[in-house]
């Protein structure tokens, strides 16, 4: 990936209008995902961002071999909520998975 937007990303409470939304309980159960050697640059700070509703958390995700930087070798920086997970080998940025 090169300067991509989000390069991680599930968000489930995604609401660009503010108006007319669904809740955060109304989120579909993800599970048994697995993001793989994934690298490259983010053009936004943040470049993982898993977020779920409390009542469906993500279950069984796991982060392996990735590597994400933010401007030219910048820190790149994650974000979970109730997301619960693995992380093996290398993980840039530092995973925010709960385990």
């Amino acid at each position: 990936m090169k300067n991509v937007q989000n390069p991680i990303i599930v968000d489930q409470n995604y609401c660009p209008s503010h108006k007319g939304c669904p809740t955060e309980h109304s989120g579909v159960k993800i599970s048994q995902v697995t993001y793989k050697n994934i690298q490259g640059t983010s053009a936004t700070k943040q470049a993982t961002k898993l977020v779920c509703s409390k009542s469906n958390p993500f279950t069984d995700i796991t982060l392996q071999d990735i590597k994400l930087t933010y401007k030219k070798g910048a820190q790149a920086t994650s974000y979970c909520f109730s997301a619960l997970g693995t992380s093996l080998g290398v993980i840039q940025p530092t995973s925010c998975l709960n385990q």
